[in-house]
């Protein structure tokens, strides 16, 4: 047993685990299972909930029930399951003999609890109690149920037992806990293993955290039977926790009678309370076995009484001191009572019996150990006590006659005990904490908003002598070089302006590149529109309406305006007629050259070609042979056909429909065709007889034209289609119907009709109203952007627009789409249409734009920084947020909340997939009206194009002899061996979830769908009439088709809500195709290719790196790529594309050496080379060098002419036998020039990439993960648009709106961020609109039941956060003071405070928010940030700089001010490598913090004591943890005075009712009998808690707090305070039991990547965003000290934005190779214009007054050198000068020095150690 449970532990400590947001990353609206016991567990373990000296069960099930309300607060969907094999389970570490058997009851009854009073106030939420995991009963549970994951308990405990504070003064045995322990731990990982081997994940529920809407914590991701070795049956499970129930002596028989006979006693007292007839029951049974002592049970009996009558805030309680031998008795008859209550509620009976009886069930509230501890003392005493009325002395009279029959005389004496001769008892006041004094504070912009509160206010406070200094922003915190006020622009050197230019050359050049990858399909630059200024720009009502009218209307009324225009193009017309014939005889001849060159292709090559042809052709020739080139078309499509139906053996039957679907929908487009004759309607209506296709109707022709080439119909030999009209056309012409909604031509739109939601977003955007469009991907929202942009370049040159993404890549293609769409002449120098600001790097002056292109955190500085409140914030017109379901990211989305309140103007929000809209939009509404702007939602809910799913099963055995050839004209990979399609309806297995909204249907699923439902009909569920497709129209369109899904589905979904439906029949005959997948034997990729030969290699289903060139082969045989391969793995990604790779090149090599034909071509080419070498020997010399051009000498140029011509004739002039083979590589060669790929791959040469990435390009294989190098990933994204990357495999970075179109989406493996969000994302990439008909998604391993979950989870709702975090309200404030309290800044702040709803989602009212503010004023003040007249001070400038790590840059404050970090570094300059150390222990405290999860003993003894890494975080050096300790009781006590003012004037209800199940608890406070609700006054009760949740302090507790988590998780209801926005950080070990992980810190002293993996558990694809992270947070703070000391900072490097070291390291890559850069050919393209930003004209005079710098970038290095000269000098000062202050500032500033210079030597140490591992 010892050996397994060893091979057990050890197989749970290698899983992998992910620190997730368990709503927004991972469950979304899943349903998931909470483990009972390990719940129970959790909340037991509170040391506040006293279990040992009392017994206060409704603390404990107050503490279950407000854990579970928390999970449904943020949206949770869950069941609750009890298992019995767990039961003690719940029992925490080295609780006392005595105390166990008070857990089992507490368990026993809270689940009692729950299954009765659950289902009224949560329906949804159910309870289940099974024997184990493996009963048979809960397997089959878990498959009806359709749960997600399990979140359970893993027994571990972060602190051993002799370390452990709550054993601290106890006696116990280490051995006898440690023992317990493990066989905890060895029982709940028994469990989870069983749970993961059925395939499911974890959720730990030990180390959860709430943080604001989001839930924290470790998902445990497992493989099933991923450990041979262990095996866990019933019997070894159920025997691995030996301790078994607690068992007793004293064992008492309870039977149904004898409870029978006591509920017929206590009905006679008219009671119906579960709690009395169980305490009843059990000191009955206890009776019966031994004689009890009468003031036990009469103690029990009245502490009932109590609680039934007496108020929950008079129930605190001190517990009275016992003798050891009364102790005894006592603990001896509680533990009985327990047992026996626990034994009673296990009976079978006792529910039914309690039902039937109607009892209230109250036991939650059964015992109070201090009640009754209380009043036995008392009665043990002789004491007479008033301790119940009147009216209740005769209850407990009949109770004690129940409970132990007595003699009168008996009896009387325990009566006695109780009657009154003490006088009544009177109310207690509040307890009353010491108060906490605020500080003075008034603001004019704040004071109105702050007036409701009434606070004591101090008199006055002196602010901290030790450095009272006002804070000014004395340079963008981002860029230390940059100065806010420069007086006058830095004449630059002719090396700063040669180095601008380059930079800004270089960047022009590349989004140049970039862009073009993005001008469409046709492969041309997009020529930029030229933008002037109009005065239609201006929205009017008569630019609103104008929108509504058709086009005639419209060129009428252009033609009024312009006077003249309508003769000039009446003469144009004249012209084009009179010279018609002349164009239409060139068009037709022009036409005929080129058909008779198509006419000797292939045909399909015919066919593409042709298409082309006439795509390309300019409107005016295309109107004139357009009806015969598509009749052309058509002709070679029934050639094909006719070629295709000659094979019998039904093979090919899939692409004869194809090519049957290409006819028809050529046939259908041909009526609006221009040119129509009436020899060509003749002869295509011949056609559809023959095929007996559905009848088309064509307009009467009024000429006729012979045709220029002969049709070749031979339609004897045609087979027509056996398929019947309709269904023919549902099955296989779904992709080519007509997709015409409600479009409509419109004049703002000039390059397609909009449909109707598109022109309604325009009318709104005309009319300056902010919208909210909600529309799946390729629905066509992309044009709403540039409409809004276009508007703002029209309106005037100084109107800005800001479009936020959420990810970089985004803003670099959203800054090249514009560059490619707009260019603009403007008046003035330094102007530009666009310009991209990140933290990495800017193109463009941000603010000398009109458009503005950047991500969240940019935004959010600029909009509060004070220079600009005054210029560029009050230029914003618009703001566009694009993807703003990222609002419910658990790291940045508070940002874009507070965007969102902060926005000074209209908005656009833009996203494809929220989960409640309506919901979103009314607190968007709210927000937007307080700033004066109408919000309008606008939905579509319809793809322009289909997505089909498939799951791919691999085969047994791959033979890889080359790609195989495609076929042409299948759409989808139907048919396929090894792809299985996935019905969409096939997917609602659990029928909780409902139909998903989302849930498309494409007209084959309609069919399939309806014929199923007409098969599985009954007489109750019939389908109608009407929803047969023979009713429909002759030809559908996608209209016809949306509208008959709709009436399937609302059938279907009528059918789903009643149980007796065939709906269940309907699903499994669905399912029939995925469900019985087989798995082919064997698949060689080209089978009809005999030269090559290899062998099979035989492959394992769950491999992901061998069964993933299979799949692809597979879309290669259907014309499905390219493709995109989602894998959320970055290292996977990697491997995936590695292993293709190597299997491509593995197989060429073993072509080569075995193939003939190739042999033979070999010698052929190297006979070329011999024969080309004897003719031309100079030819063959190496060349000599002509500058930089190679010319050969020697040769005259009618040779060189000669030369060409003979090398494109010879077959062997462009073969090269370096390069892949074709049938060996995916690139499409044809889709970029050789030139273009030269430059790419020089370029990326020279970043020192994996050869192997580099191989991978050249095969059209390419990765894509945010820790790839930029320009690579760059490159990757523009080879595929372009078409010749057809393969890339990407993490979640290409699923948020980049345009990376693609045919088929796969999902490669599972993962824990594969949600339903991420799902749709991604998908969405698939069959994008004007690329694809219909999309293809492949599920690659993973199982039936993740793909139908992903189809059918509905999208999840976007959670807010808290906004107005402490941090925001010192920026404001610093906005407020810097910019001179500007009309925008004031606006600001009015519009933020005056939001009715500023917490999206979330409890906060306005009242509260206020108060919070105010006491997030106190806290500033109080750490002297802020002064009392709102002016910020000191560190206010680093602390705002920091704003990402809250609370970590609070805390970094507290140790500067009180001079911690002085001391530290007053050795710098003598003991450098020690204070360095200690440095960096410190800074890994305080940024960067991760918890360790695996902390149990095993772990640190088998992985922490072996490892040369340091895995915990060694403690905070003794006098920082004493200033961080004394800065939290300073902030405690600041919020805790925030909780008493809200409660003093905000709440006057009793805090008596249970979180989750409302049910209200104890005797009213409003009671006539004031004896009946207040304890009586003998029992000595504590005065009630204010603060304090009265449930909580049944224990005991007061309204004095040990910890910020005690207020946070312990406050009364009606209060808001999330912990996480309180800027205070727990320190290890006194404040919180988990230790920190020590990765920083170790990668500090050892710089080791593996170490950091194996050891620190830190996935190795996450370590460099982690450490850059860090060197963000140092560059942040030594920048921030540079200012606080206007020290300009000496930072190198052009891009002078502040970045981490790696990021920095990148720059100065792309900098020192931009002066050759690959990309600069491509800097032709670029259209004429001020794109980029110009440096100004320099006049020869003198009379310019001053010189204007157009760009940051350009200042900034001169206002640097300038600083330095100036100030140098000061701070290398000795301080002798008389001027100087006391000697006592004189030592702070040098201080501050040594401080400064003690960042930038760990900096500088940390990021040498980070750019040497990742060189």
């Amino acid at each position: 047993m010892a050996a397994k449970s060893s091979k057990l532990l050890h197989w749970y400590g290698s899983l992998p685990a992910r620190r997730v947001d368990l709503v927004g990353d991972y469950a979304g609206q899943e349903l998931f299972i909470v483990e009972g016991d390990g719940l129970l567990l959790r909340c037991f373990d509170d040391p506040k909930i006293d279990f040992t000296d009392g017994f206060q069960l409704l603390h404990a099930v107050y503490a279950v029930e407000r854990f579970l309300q928390g999970l449904l607060q943020r949206k949770c969907v869950f069941h609750l399951v009890f298992f019995e094999t767990h039961k003690e389970l719940c029992i925490p570490r080295a609780t006392p003999p005595a105390s166990r058997n008070k857990y089992l009851l507490a368990r026993a009854i809270i689940v009692r609890h729950l299954e009765v009073h659950l289902h009224a106030s949560h329906p949804a939420v159910k309870i289940y109690t099974f024997s184990s995991v493996l009963d048979p009963l809960f397997q089959v549970y878990l498959q009806a149920s359709g749960a997600y994951f399990i979140m359970t308990h893993d027994g571990a405990n972060p602190c051993p037992p002799d370390e452990d504070p709550q054993l601290k003064g106890q006696e116990f045995d280490i051995g006898s806990i440690e023992s317990e322990e493990m066989r905890r731990r060895v029982m709940f990982r028994s469990s989870i293993f069983a749970i993961i081997d059925q395939g499911y994940n974890i959720a730990l529920i030990d180390g959860l955290e709430w943080m604001d809407t989001k839930i924290m914590t470790t998902v445990v991701e497992g493989i099933r039977k991923s450990d041979a070795a262990i095996s866990i049956d019933e019997a070894d499970y159920a025997s691995r926790f030996t301790g078994g129930e607690i068992r007793r002596d004293i064992r008492p028989q309870i039977s149904e009678d004898s409870v029978r006979s006591v509920l017929e006693e206590v009905s006679k007292l008219g009671a119906r309370s579960e709690r009395l007839l169980l305490t009843l029951v059990a000191l009955k049974a206890m009776e019966t076995q031994s004689v009890m002592d009468a003031q036990l049970v009469t103690a029990m009996l009245i502490q009932t009484l109590l609680i039934a009558h007496t108020s929950l805030s008079s129930r605190r309680l001190g517990m009275p001191a016992i003798d050891r031998s009364k102790r005894r008795e006592l603990d001896e008859f509680l533990a009985n009572f327990v047992h026996t209550s626990a034994r009673i509620l296990q009976q079978e009976f006792w529910n039914d019996l309690c039902t039937k009886a109607s009892l209230e069930c109250d036991i939650n509230d059964m015992i109070d150990g201090r009640i009754f501890v209380t009043v036995w003392t008392e009665l043990a005493d002789g004491s007479v006590l008033q301790m119940l009325g009147s009216g209740l002395q005769t209850k407990l009279q009949g109770l004690l006659e129940i409970a132990r029959p007595m003699p009168e005389t008996q009896k009387q004496r325990a009566l006695d005990r109780s009657v009154s001769k003490i006088p009544p008892a009177a109310p207690l006041k509040p307890y009353n904490s010491d108060r906490l004094t605020i500080l003075p504070f008034s603001h004019s912009v704040f004071d109105k908003h702050l007036q409701p509160i009434s606070i004591t206010v101090q008199a006055s406070r002196n602010v901290s002598g030790r450095s009272a200094k006002v804070f000014q922003e004395v340079s963008h915190w981002h860029n230390a070089k940059r100065r806010l006020d420069p007086k006058a622009a830095i004449v630059l050197s002719d090396r700063d302006k040669m180095r601008a230019m380059r930079r800004n050359q270089f960047f022009m050049a590349e989004m140049a590149s970039y862009a073009a990858s993005l001008t469409g399909v046709t492969g041309k630059i997009l020529e930029p529109e030229l933008i002037t200024v109009s005065e239609d720009a201006k929205p009017t009502k008569e630019a609103v309406e104008r929108t509504k009218e058709n086009r005639d209307t419209s060129k009428q009324r252009k033609g009024q305006a312009t006077k003249g225009a309508s003769n000039a193009k009446a003469i144009i017309a004249a012209n084009v007629a009179a010279k018609g014939g002349g164009v239409a005889d060139k068009a037709m001849a022009a036409w005929k050259t080129v058909r008779a060159n198509l006419d000797a292709e292939r045909l399909q090559s015919r066919y593409r070609k042709t298409k082309a042809y006439l795509r390309d052709l300019p409107g005016d020739k295309r109107a004139i042979v357009q009806a015969e080139v598509e009749y052309y078309i058509l002709c070679t499509l029934l050639k094909m056909y006719r070629i295709l139906s000659k094979r019998t053996d039904g093979t090919n039957q899939h692409q004869i429909d194809g090519v049957t679907a290409l006819i028809f929908s050529a046939i259908r487009g041909l009526p609006l065709a221009k040119g129509l004759t009436k020899t060509i309607i003749n002869q295509v209506k011949t056609i559809i007889q023959a095929l007996r296709l559905p009848e088309v109707e064509f307009p009467v022709a009024e000429i006729d034209a012979k045709l220029s080439f002969d049709p070749d119909l031979c339609l004897s030999e045609v087979q027509a289609v056996a398929t019947a009209s309709h269904e023919f056309q549902l099955l296989h012409c779904g992709p080519y119907m007509d997709r015409n909604l409600d479009s409509m031509p419109d004049p703002r739109v000039k390059t397609f009709n909009p449909d109707g939601w598109q022109r309604k977003v325009l009318d709104e955007l005309d009319a300056d109203r902010s919208i909210f469009v909600v529309a799946p991907t390729s629905a066509g929202k992309t044009f709403i952007s540039f409409y809004a942009m276009e508007k703002v370049l029209r309106r005037n040159d100084d109107s800005v627009l800001v479009y936020v993404a959420p990810t970089k890549a985004l803003v670099n293609q959203i800054g090249a789409e514009i560059q490619a769409r707009f260019k603009k002449a403007y008046r003035h120098a330094g102007r530009s249409v666009w310009a991209i600001h990140t933290r990495d790097y800017r193109i463009n002056n941000p603010s000398g734009c009109q458009i503005l292109v950047t991500v969240p955190h940019i935004l959010q500085i600029m909009l509060l920084s004070p220079s600009n409140a005054k210029s560029w914030s009050r230029k914003v017109r618009c703001i566009i947020f694009d993807e703003i379901h990222s609002i419910g990211q658990a790291e940045d989305g508070v940002v874009w909340e507070q965007l969102l309140l902060l926005a000074p103007c209209p908005i656009i929000a833009l996203s494809a997939t929220v989960g409640n809209p309506e919901q979103f939009n009314s607190w968007l509404t709210s927000t937007q009206r307080s700033s004066g702007f109408d919000v309008t939602m606008i939905t579509h809910q319809h793809r322009y194009s289909d997505l089909r799913k498939f799951i791919y099963e691999p085969p047994r055995r791959f033979s890889f002899t080359g790609l195989p050839e495609p076929s042409f004209g299948t759409l989808g990979l139907d048919g396929l061996d090894g792809l299985a399609f996935v019905h969409p309806v096939a997917s609602l297995v659990n029928k909780s979830r409902g139909i998903p909204q989302d849930l498309s249907l494409e007209a084959r699923d309609c069919l399939t769908l309806w014929k199923c439902m007409c098969r599985h009909q009954t007489k109750a569920f019939p389908v109608d009439q009407t929803l047969d497709p023979d009713s429909m129209p002759q030809v559908f369109r996608k209209a016809d088709i949306i509208e008959w899904e709709k009436k399937l589905k609302a059938l279907l979904k009528s059918w789903m809500l009643q149980e007796d439906s065939p709906f269940d029949k309907i699903v499994e005959d669905l399912g029939k195709p995925m469900n019985h997948t087989r798995q082919p034997a064997h698949y060689t990729s080209r089978p009809e290719d005999s030269s090559v030969t290899t062998e099979a290699v035989t492959l394992d289903a769950d491999d992901l790196y061998r069964t993933t060139l299979p799949l692809l082969c597979k879309l290669q045989e259907r014309d499905a790529l390219p493709a995109i391969l989602f894998n959320y793995d970055r290292g996977k990604c990697e491997r995936i594309c590695l292993s293709i790779v190597k299997q491509l090149r593995d197989a060429e090599i073993n072509m080569k050496e075995t193939s003939q034909s190739w042999k033979t071509k070999i010698r052929g080419y190297e006979q070329y080379l011999a024969s080309k070498s004897k003719q031309n020997p100079k030819k063959m010399a190496v060349p000599k060098k002509k500058g930089k051009a190679n010319d050969d000498e020697g040769t005259s140029k009618a040779d060189k002419m000669q030369d060409a011509a003979s090398e494109e004739a010879n077959p062997y002039a462009n073969f090269n036998p370096d390069a892949p083979v074709e049938g060996f590589h995916f690139a499409n060669i044809a889709k970029a020039e050789a030139a273009e790929l030269a430059a790419i791959h020089k370029e990326l040469n020279r970043r020192n990439l994996a050869p192997w990435l580099m191989e991978s390009l050249t095969r059209g294989i390419g990765v894509h993960h945010a820790g790839m190098n930029r320009k690579y990933r760059q490159a990757v994204e523009m080879l595929f648009r372009k078409g010749f990357l057809r393969v890339v495999i990407a993490t979640g970075t290409l699923a948020l709106g980049i345009n990376m179109p693609c045919a088929t989406v796969i999902f490669s493996g599972d993962s824990v961020f594969l949600t339903a969000l991420n799902f749709r994302q991604a998908a969405g990439r698939a069959g994008r609109r004007g690329f694809d008909l219909l999309g293809n998604v492949v599920f690659q391993n993973l199982t039936t039941a993740k793909v139908c979950r992903l189809l059918s989870s509905r999208l999840p709702d976007m959670n807010g956060h808290f906004p107005v975090t402490t941090t925001l309200v010192l920026r404001l404030f610093s906005l407020l003071h810097e910019s001179g309290n500007t009309k925008y800044a004031v606006d600001a702040i009015n519009s933020l405070l005056s939001q009715p709803r500023l917490y999206l989602d979330g409890p906060a009212f306005k009242d509260q928010v206020l108060h919070h503010l105010r006491f997030s004023i106190e806290y500033l003040r109080r750490h002297d940030l802020l002064s009392a007249e709102g002016v910020p001070l000191n560190f206010a400038g680093l602390t705002s700089h920091l704003y990402y790590t809250e609370n970590s840059s609070f805390t970094l404050n507290a140790l500067l001010k009180e001079g911690y970090f002085h001391e530290l570094c007053s050795e710098i300059d003598t003991a450098e490598s020690r204070v360095l150390r200690q440095l960096m222990i410190v800074m890994a405290h305080l940024f960067g913090r991760r918890p360790c999860r695996h902390s149990d003993q095993e772990y640190i003894e088998n992985i922490v004591k072996h490892s040369p890494s340091i895995v915990f975080l060694p403690q905070l050096p003794a006098s920082a943890a004493q200033i961080l300790h004394e800065h939290n009781e300073q902030t405690l006590k600041i919020f805790t005075t925030y909780v008493r003012t809200f409660v003093d004037q905000h709440i006057d209800r009793p805090d008596n009712i249970l979180p989750l199940t409302g049910i209200s608890v104890g005797g009213s406070n409003n009671g006539n009998d004031s004896t009946d609700n207040l304890m009586p006054a003998s029992l000595r009760p504590l005065p009630p808690t204010l603060i304090r949740s009265p449930f909580v302090a049944l224990s005991g507790h007061s309204d004095i707090f040990t910890s910020i988590s005690d207020l946070c998780s312990t406050v009364r209801s009606g209060v808001f305070l999330e912990e996480n926005v309180i800027p205070h950080l727990d320190i290890y070990p006194d404040e919180t039991s988990t230790p920190l992980n020590a990765y920083l810190y170790d990668f500090y002293m050892h710089g080791d990547i593996t170490a950091l993996e194996t050891a620190n558990g830190v996935r190795k694809a996450d370590v460099w965003f982690l450490l850059n992270d860090f060197s963000l947070v140092l560059a942040t703070i030594q920048t921030s000290l540079a200012n606080f000391m206007k020290i300009p900072e000496a930072s190198g490097g052009d891009m002078e934005d502040l970045v981490g070291g790696g990021d920095e390291s990148n720059n100065k890559d792309d900098e020192a190779l931009m002066g050759d850069s690959g990309y600069g050919s491509a800097a032709s393209s670029v259209a004429d214009g001020p794109i980029a930003t110009s440096l100004p004209n320099r006049s020869a005079g003198g009379k310019s007054k001053k010189k204007v710098e157009d760009s940051w970038e350009v200042a900034a290095d001169a206002d640097a050198q300038k600083e330095e000269e100036e100030e140098e000098a000061a701070w290398n000062d000795d301080g002798d000068s008389e001027d100087e202050g006391p000697q006592t500032v004189a030592e702070m500033e040098q201080g501050f020095l040594r401080i400064y210079k003690s960042f930038g030597k760990l900096k500088r140490e940390f990021d040498l150690k980070f750019r040497a591992m990742f060189a």
